[in-house]
């Protein structure tokens, strides 16, 4: 029996505004990262939250950071999909060879000019295709990108207490906030921890497990509060960080002021003093000198002209990075004028140590259960995030394809699109005759 007349104009009429895909129909996505959370914290502190994650959905073997291993970089190879030559936030402090200039970590953060460099993060991607995103503590959120900034956002204030495990609740509690009344589609959620503890106490210290111990708490916290406000059907968690953590080795530490013949009045512009890495400017005509003094000095002293920079680590083909380029072996860090740095653990190593490695969990209604996957570089993750989300990606260095297996369907999850007129008529008579 076919519908009357006026019912199928009726039911045209809507059909031209109606979307095939309802916004609420889609599912959102949160990317929480715990700083430094090395790939194997969990195989000595029990981690019944972290591990539940995994069966009901993906872990990953480890993760691959991008070079150079530290906070604000990795973060943004996360946002953009790109090896950290290609977005430029070269480092956590914003520099200027020039002037000397140098930022601290919390101040850079702010800064548009360091952040905005021609990648565009995801937030500002997702917003111009028609979603909301938020963004909580997470590098990169405090910047503007070409004049946009990502819809809502949390900074954290200066002196902030990373460990703070009451403040970590009620931000979970905000960001649920965020998605159930303020509808947001995606949020990136950051914890400082428990890179702050692994950096004071080391990796292999009791304090470093009780503070994987809390995250595993607030794993716990954040499903129990997503099941609680009815968005376990509807939103993919992803768990991941920016590097790992590594045992400083304090016996035959690399001082660059007692190189044989190396000379600070030499140099234009340093950057040292930050764990295993420096970027130096020598003065006009000091480049080749400065180069073979230190060359050679230790043993566990990488030290390379830009040009000449390993390609695989994606790091020195870019504008802001100086004319020499310093890094330790695993364990080893690098003191300027004076030695300012006592941390026990440090990241920033090569991205093929191990103990640089990191985590990946993911579940939600895209994600296959109790799947464990082959390690994957960090680049391939914004590829899946945009996957998720249903939106067109910017050019990137990742890969989807290599993402596509923890997914039950490589079919994208599209934005709402509008429904064809004749589309339209088609679905109204097929569902009134029992044809679908």
């Amino acid at each position: 029996m076919f519908p009357s007349l006026g019912f199928i104009f009726a039911a045209l009429s809507l059909a031209r505004c109606a979307p095939l895909q309802q916004a609420s129909s889609r599912s959102k996505l949160l990317l929480v990262s715990f700083d430094g959370f090395r790939w194997n914290y969990d195989q000595d502190v029990d981690t019944p939250n972290l591990d539940t994650m995994a069966a009901e959905g993906v872990k990953a073997q480890y993760m691959t950071p991008a070079f150079i291993t530290i906070t604000s970089p990795c973060h943004f190879t996360l946002l953009t999909g790109k090896y950290i030559e290609n977005h430029g936030v070269i480092h956590n402090m914003l520099f200027n060879t020039s002037t000397g200039q140098k930022l601290p970590y919390y101040g850079t953060q702010g800064v548009a000019s360091w952040w905005d460099n021609g990648s565009l993060p995801i937030w500002i991607t997702a917003q111009r295709q028609g979603l909301k995103t938020g963004s909580i503590y997470f590098p990169g959120g405090n910047a503007t990108y070409q004049g946009e900034g990502v819809n809502m956002k949390m900074v954290e204030p200066l002196f902030f207490n990373y460990g703070n495990e009451t403040n970590w609740r009620q931000n979970i509690d905000t960001a649920i906030e965020w998605f159930t009344v303020k509808n947001l589609d995606f949020i990136a959620l950051y914890f400082g921890e428990p890179d702050s503890t692994g950096h004071k106490y080391g990796p292999e210290s009791a304090e470093r497990r009780n503070m994987v111990s809390q995250v595993d708490r607030t794993v716990g916290y954040l499903r129990k509060r997503i099941a609680e406000s009815g968005l376990e059907s509807n939103l993919n968690l992803i768990i991941t960080s920016d590097h790992g953590m590594e045992t400083v080795i304090k016996t035959n530490e690399i001082h660059i002021r007692m190189v044989e013949n190396f000379t600070f009045s030499d140099i234009q512009f340093e950057l040292l003093d930050y764990g295993p890495n420096g970027l130096l400017v020598p003065k006009e005509g000091k480049l080749e000198h400065v180069y073979t003094v230190l060359k050679n000095a230790h043993p566990k002293l990488h030290v390379y002209k830009k040009e000449e920079f390993p390609k695989r680590f994606h790091y020195a083909n870019n504008s802001r990075i100086t004319p020499l380029l310093l890094y330790g072996d695993p364990g080893y860090v690098i003191h300027g004028r004076i030695k300012v740095q006592f941390n026990k653990g440090e990241h920033g190593f090569d991205n093929e140590d191990m103990n640089m490695k990191t985590i990946f969990r993911a579940v939600g209604p895209a994600f296959k259960q109790g799947l464990v996957v082959e390690p994957f570089e960090s680049v391939n993750v914004y590829a899946l995030l945009c996957e998720l989300l249903g939106i067109t990606p910017e050019p990137h260095d990742g890969s989807l394809e290599i993402m596509k297996p923890m997914l039950y369907s490589s079919a994208p999850f599209l934005p709402a699109k509008k429904l064809p007129v004749v589309l339209g008529i088609a679905v109204i008579l097929g569902f009134w005759g029992g044809i679908y």
